[in-house]
C-alpha cells in the first residue's frame, strides 16, 4: 500500500474517531444548554419593553453538535450556505452538508488514486468531489425557484379572488396554502404563521423576499405594502400584477425560441472536444496519447480549456436576455 494512501486512511480513521468522541461529549450537554437558553429567554421576556418587536423566527442550528454549531456561526458564508439549502427545500443543516462534501472529496480522492496512481489527478478529484454537492444544491435551488415562478401567478389570482370575496388579507394567505401546490404553498404557509404568531405583516413579507429573492416576489411585496399604507383596491392591484407576470413569462418563452440556435451552438462547442477525445482514445489511443504525455500537448490542453471557457461565457452573455 502506498504511504500516501495509508496516511490518508489513517487521517480519516483518526478524524472520525475524534469526531465521534466530540459528538458524545457535547450531546450530553446539548439538552441542558437548550433548557438554560429557554429559561434565560423567559426571564428576559418579562423585562422586554412593550414596543420591542419579538423575534418569532426560529434560530436554526447549523450543526447538531453544539461546539461545531458555535464554530460555524462565526462564518457568514456558512450562514449563506444554510440559506441556500433552505431555499432549495433541502432539510439539511450546513454542518452536515459540509460533512457530506468532505466525504465526497475523500471518496473521489481514493477512487482517483486507485485508478490513476497519480497525485495531481487525486487533487483534481478532491476539488471535483468537494464541489459536486454544492453544485447539486445550487441546481436544486434554481429548479425550486423556477417552479415557484410558474405557480406564483396562480397564488396571486387566488389571493385576489379571496380579497374580492370579502376575506381578510391574512385569511387569504391561509387559503393559498390549501389551493396552490408546493413550493408556493410552503412559503405562504410560513408567511401566514409568522404574522399569526404576532410578527408584523410588513416584516413577514420582507422575510418572504429574503427566502425567495425573485423579482416577481419583490413586486408582490412592494404592491401589498404600498396598498396597506396608502389604500386602494388590493384585488385590482393583484390582478394587474398577475397579468404582468404572465406576460413576462410569455416574452421569456419567445426569447428562448429566438436564442435556441445560440444555446445549441454553445452545447455543441462545449460537448464536441471531450467527445472527440474519448472517441479517439477508444479508436486510436496512440494518435491522441502525445496530447497527454508531451509537454507541448499539456500546453495545448490548457490553452484549449481556457478558450473553451472564454467561449462559453461569451455565448452565454449573448443568449442571456433579461426580461
Amino acid at each position: 500500500m502506498s504511504p500516501t494512501l495509508l496516511a490518508l486512511m489513517v487521517f480519516i480513521v483518526v478524524g472520525g474517531f475524534a469526531f465521534g468522541i466530540l459528538w458524545l461529549v457535547n450531546q450530553r450537554s446539548a439538552q441542558a444548554r437548550l433548557i438554560k437558553e429557554r429559561l434565560a429567554g423567559e426571564r428576559k421576556g418579562s423585562e422586554r419593553a412593550p414596543e420591542d418587536e419579538l423575534a418569532l423566527l426560529r434560530d436554526e442550528q447549523l450543526s447538531e453538535i453544539p461546539a461545531i454549531d458555535m464554530l460555524l456561526r462565526r462564518s457568514s458564508r456558512v450562514s449563506e450556505l444554510q440559506k441556500m439549502l433552505a431555499q432549495g427545500g433541502w432539510e439539511l443543516r450546513a454542518g452536515n452538508f459540509l460533512g457530506v462534501s468532505a466525504l465526497a472529496a475523500v471518496a473521489a480522492a481514493i477512487i482517483a488514486y486507485v485508478l490513476s496512481r497519480r497525485i495531481d489527478v487525486t487533487w483534481i478529484a478532491v476539488l471535483i468531489g468537494a464541489v459536486l454537492p454544492y453544485a447539486y444544491a445550487s441546481v436544486r435551488r434554481n429548479k425550486r425557484f423556477e417552479k415557484f415562478e410558474e405557480l406564483f401567478p396562480e397564488a396571486i389570482d387566488t389571493l385576489a379572488r379571496a380579497v374580492r370575496a370579502g376575506h381578510a388579507f391574512t385569511t387569504a394567505l391561509e387559503m393559498i396554502t390549501a389551493e396552490v401546490a408546493e413550493p408556493v404553498a410552503g412559503e405562504f404557509r410560513q408567511l401566514f404563521e409568522e404574522q399569526k404568531f404576532g410578527m408584523p405583516v410588513r416584516d413577514a413579507l420582507m422575510n418572504l423576499t429574503d427566502r425567495v429573492p425573485l423579482v416577481d416576489v419583490k413586486f408582490f411585496v412592494t404592491a401589498v405594502m404600498l396598498q396597506r399604507e396608502t389604500g386602494g383596491n388590493l384585488a385590482e392591484i393583484l390582478d394587474n400584477l398577475s397579468y404582468v407576470i404572465r406576460e413576462r413569462f410569455k416574452i421569456q418563452r419567445q426569447v428562448r425560441v429566438y436564442t435556441a440556435q445560440g444555446r445549441l451552438t454553445m452545447a455543441l462547442l462545449m460537448g464536441m472536444p471531450p467527445i472527440i477525445v474519448v472517441v479517439m482514445l477508444a479508436i486510436n489511443p496512440g494518435f491522441i496519447h502525445p496530447l497527454f504525455a508531451d509537454p507541448m500537448g499539456h500546453m495545448l490542453l490548457g490553452a484549449g480549456i481556457c478558450l473553451q471557457t472564454v467561449g462559453y461565457f461569451v455565448i452565454r452573455k449573448i443568449i442571456r436576455i433579461r426580461v
